[in-house]
């Protein structure tokens, strides 16, 4: 099977078809003008997020009541219905009622080739969640209602799961991710909507609380290489020092520690760097002995059974959100200029990326997929980052050089050691943050569309 034509060559060939067509034109004299401004570039990315009290009650909801106070909500009221789900995972059925919840149509700033979706809720035992999302395309027809997650913050009701095999005819969900198949096609998302289902035990007054929903819209075109940017803000923020590599072989049933373990680490670094941390009740379950063992714990409550690892990208996300007062969503950030913002307003970074070893000198490694964490920039502007994928605690910070960090992270092409071409991620990132933030950190998140 021949690989799509990529937007790159699409776009390629239709400026070589302009610049024939004007070549072949009469010259026509323009009129005498000033010159226009330059146009600001189109944005690639929107995010819309619903969590005000406003938000809530301008969504549809059956069965939910909006919850007021400094977090505003969603909980269940009176259940809309009754229904059994089978855990695939267990084989095990269970009757739930449920409430559900509809946000408006929200239409994207960004026709986008992708969709992200993140929540933050709690599920005390015997609650969970389910979050789908439909998307609209250009000509106005829509998508089903495709399953995002169904989560729950512990393991006792139900196996937190992504669903596999998803799809439409121009699109699909790849674990966490809705994308249109053929981006050179021309086929875009216009607008989404997203579908909260809260379930509890029947006969029961327990509720699932939702904080916080909405997705990530982007079009980030073909690129191997990003521009450079200019350093602007030098600082270093005193986060936790965790490494994966000191829990290798720990619990094959949450995919074995090591190398998988990066985003759960890097999670419970930024965790811990907002002062919340698991407590010794919520530790009681890891083999006494073993280091770091909250890094086990956010293994563990991260953990997607069908993806069948922790780096499901929102599952992290709403395990950071399950601590105290915290927010998080995952997200694409435009340039190292913005994370540079971040990071000197107080907010350290989790970043995705993939490089071959001589492409990160200084790292030691190459990896198809990998989770760090940026917690500053040196006076030259080069990276200072967390990295767990480092023999202890004590090799985690790492120095990296600008130019090498922004390509790998921001391009969404690479080739890999046997000089296939493959995708990068193109500026994903999760960030977390404190209810209350300050006023530079709010400034800064909120011109990054995440408040």
């Amino acid at each position: 099977m021949t690989s799509p034509t990529s937007r790159r060559t699409v776009l390629t060939a239709a400026l070589a078809t302009a610049a024939a067509a004007a070549s072949a034109a009469p010259v026509v004299a323009a009129p005498t003008s000033k010159p226009s401004a330059p146009q600001a570039a189109a944005p690639l990315v929107d995010n819309r997020f619903w969590h005000t009290y406003t938000d809530w009650r301008w969504g549809s909801g059956d069965g939910t009541r909006v919850l007021a106070g400094t977090r505003p909500g969603l909980a269940i009221a009176t259940p809309a219905g009754r229904t059994d789900y089978t855990d695939p995972h267990t084989g095990e059925t269970a009757a739930w009622e449920y409430a559900t919840w509809t946000s408006p149509l929200h239409r994207s700033a960004v026709p986008a080739t992708e969709l992200i979706t993140s929540w933050n809720a709690r599920t005390p035992a015997g609650t969970w969640i389910a979050v789908e999302l439909s998307a609209t395309y250009a000509d106005g027809t829509a998508t089903p209602w495709f399953v995002m997650g169904r989560w729950a913050s512990g393991d006792g009701d139900i196996r937190r799961t992504s669903v596999d095999d998803q799809g439409d005819p121009h699109s699909s969900v790849w674990t966490d991710t809705l994308s249109v198949d053929d981006a050179a096609s021309g086929v875009r998302f216009t607008a989404y909507r997203i579908r909260l289902t809260l379930y509890r035990t029947p006969g029961t007054r327990l509720t699932p609380t939702v904080w916080r929903v909405g997705a990530m819209a982007s079009d980030i075109p073909d690129r191997f290489t990003v521009p450079a940017t200019t350093p602007a803000h030098a600082r270093e923020l005193r986060v936790p020092r965790y490494s994966q590599n000191v829990h290798i072989g720990q619990y094959p049933e949450y995919d074995n520690g090591g190398e998988a373990w990066c985003s759960p680490t890097s999670s419970q670094m930024i965790i811990e760097y907002w002062g919340r941390k698991p407590t010794a009740e919520d530790l009681a379950w890891v083999r006494p002995g073993l280091p770091d063992p909250q890094v086990c714990h956010a293994a563990r409550h991260t953990y997607d059974y069908q993806y069948g690892g922790c780096g499901n990208w929102p599952f992290n996300a709403a395990y950071a959100a399950t601590y105290r007062d915290l927010n998080a969503v995952v997200t694409r950030l435009g340039s190292l200029s913005d994370l540079e913002r971040l990071v000197h307003a107080g907010i350290p970074v989790i970043t995705s990326q993939s490089f071959l070893q001589e492409e990160l000198p200084g790292a030691g490694y190459g990896t198809a997929g990998h989770l760090m964490t940026v917690v500053g920039f040196t006076p030259a502007g080069d990276v200072i980052a967390n990295d767990p994928a480092s023999p202890d605690n004590e090799a985690v910070r790492r120095v990296y050089r600008r130019r090498d960090w922004e390509n790998i992270w921001l391009r969404t092409k690479r080739y890999d050691a046997s000089g296939r071409v493959r995708s990068g991620t193109g500026g994903v990132c999760y960030v977390y943050w404190p209810s209350g933030p300050t006023p530079g950190q709010r400034r800064v998140l909120r011109s990054l569309g995440l408040l």
